[in-house]
């Protein structure tokens, strides 16, 4: 007899679905108000257009590891250490909330999140969910002073980087800050553009990729999660150069237009191409090593 996929015995049965049913509701009353203010809000930025991206894909990889988890939780009472972090997620909610300090009030819906999964299931359930929890930590708003502070020197190393390798490519271009003039053109280098947000969408694209591949390799995974801060630098000056050489070439309208956005389809697939290529590069120095050393037994 074939054994059974793990998907098809892993799914919920109608009366864990109702056992769910209260907490979703009580999770959806806490927090549809707040994602409604961020999507409204500061979601509809440039620099944090990221966030519902972020929330959907947590969403669906609390989804995807739902029938591991199940697994994983069989027999396992759950944890009362699960309590504690539920209350300082609800604390931190109402602090939150009522002091208008947003990373306080979506932070929290992590910190309820595992204290819920921690009652119910135990410490098995966590295990197999971390990784959602832990990305969900991106779409949480920083505070201003945190991201003006790391953003700026951010541009200017950015704007400096895009400068000389254009000059070195033959354009007229020249740098007061983070202004870049090319041309006739002069383009003011935006935190959407190369700012913390950014940077941290990028993380997160590399960490996704990181954990959807599972590579077994120790030296792989830490390799490729060291490289994704460069990588995440170089994928930004390759779209502060593109948005610069096609205002150069095309004019200030195109490079305010539906290009502006085209150009951060170049920033997220020069990042992943990036990943992949470092990945890549990892795997075949991994192989190229190992063969070294069973040839020198």
């Amino acid at each position: 007899m074939m054994p059974e996929p793990w998907s098809s015995r892993a799914q919920p049965s109608r009366a864990e679905l109702l056992a769910w049913l209260p907490i979703m509701i009580g999770l959806a009353v806490l927090y549809v108000p707040s994602l409604y203010g961020l999507v409204t809000g500061i979601w509809s930025s440039d620099e944090q257009m990221h966030g519902p991206i972020v929330l959907g894909i947590s969403l669906w990889l609390l989804h995807r590891n739902w029938g591991a988890m199940e697994i994983a939780a069989q027999g396992q009472a759950g944890s009362h250490w699960g309590w504690p972090i539920f209350i300082f997620g609800l604390l931190l909610y109402a602090v939150g909330r009522s002091q208008d300090i947003l990373m306080f009030e979506i932070g929290s819906a992590v910190w309820l999140l595992l204290g819920l999964l921690l009652q119910q299931r135990g410490s098995a359930a966590l295990k197999a969910q971390w990784f959602a929890l832990f990305f969900m930590l991106f779409m949480i708003p920083l505070p201003g002073v945190v991201v003006d502070t790391v953003t700026m020197p951010m541009k200017m190393a950015v704007s400096y980087v895009a400068e000389n390798i254009l000059f070195w490519a033959g354009y007229p271009i020249g740098r007061n800050g983070v202004i870049l003039q090319i041309g006739q053109y002069m383009l003011l280098v935006a935190d959407a553009c190369a700012g913390l947000h950014t940077l941290l969408t990028l993380e997160a694209l590399g960490l996704l990729y990181l954990n959807l591949v599972r590579r077994d390799s120790f030296f792989r995974n830490v390799g490729l999660a060291i490289l994704i801060v460069p990588i995440s630098f170089t994928a930004n000056v390759i779209r502060v150069m593109a948005l610069s050489l096609i205002t150069y070439h095309f004019g200030d309208a195109a490079g305010q237009s539906f290009l502006h956005g085209f150009a951060g389809m170049v920033l997220f697939l020069s990042a992943l191409l990036l990943i992949i290529s470092f990945d890549t590069a990892l795997q075949t120095f991994e192989a190229y090593r190992n063969q070294r050393k069973a040839g020198a037994r």
